[in-house]
């Protein structure tokens, strides 16, 4: 067994600038992306060769060895002992219902169906826990169409290679997010452009609008067309 079980899964949202300024507490699971495990399992399976190279893996506290190293041990957890880590995250989620209004947000680095994981192995329907409201960015359109008519609030992540989807998405109502290197303009491709920056707010008080993201971390020297480069 090369990982260790954390005391905690699921980090608050205070430590990180955005979250810090939502106005509710915020809890988010992080763990290392795309293919960065012993196993070589892909998390991020809809990952483009940009969105991997510019991945958040490489932004803000995620450029520090130690925060790194965490990320991957809750990858590894996750991967080896799917079951206990699931247990794990539903009995952290039942806990903080019980306190009152947070939001939660299982794919801070990753992208995978963790409401249909925790309804397996826990029998948890996370609809049930009324004081939370969860939310993901995501690639999956599966995903998307899956959970459409519930509580849980996705954004569609375009890439360089999956605009055609976002167009899908924005037109079912869900919002979209786009990282631009430059001015944040009004309006890409016939919709609203929202500045997603300032909270995470901004993607559950929204429908149908472009989240703008700025380039950070690696996403800075995008050459894929990953991010969109605004005149």
């Amino acid at each position: 067994m090369n990982y260790t079980i954390p005391k905690q899964l699921l980090s608050k949202g205070s430590t990180n600038t955005k979250t810090a300024k939502n106005p509710i507490d915020t809890h988010i699971l992080y763990l290392a992306p795309y293919n960065q495990n012993s196993l070589g399992i892909n998390i991020c399976p809809k990952a483009s060769k940009g969105c991997a190279a510019a991945c958040l893996f490489t932004a803000g506290r995620g450029r520090f060895s130690n925060v790194k190293a965490a990320r991957i041990n809750r990858t590894e957890y996750y991967l080896q002992d799917k079951e206990r880590f699931i247990l794990q995250i539903a009995s952290e989620l039942v806990k903080i219902n019980k306190k009152g209004k947070a939001l939660i947000r299982l794919n801070g680095t990753s992208d995978i169906d963790f409401i249909s994981l925790l309804k397996k192995y826990a029998k948890l329907d996370v609809f049930t826990l009324n004081n939370l409201i969860f939310y993901d960015y995501t690639k999956i359109m599966g995903k998307v169409r899956k959970y459409a008519d519930t509580s849980y609030v996705q954004t569609f992540s375009r890439a360089e290679d999956n605009e055609n989807e976002m167009m899908q998405a924005l037109h079912l109502g869900v919002n979209a997010s786009v990282v631009f290197n430059g001015e944040i303009p009004k309006t890409y491709r016939g919709f609203t452009v929202v500045d997603g920056d300032i909270t995470d707010v901004e993607m559950i008080s929204y429908k149908g609008v472009i989240l703008a993201l700025k380039a950070k971390g690696d996403a800075k020297k995008d050459k894929t067309g990953f991010v969109v480069s605004v005149c």
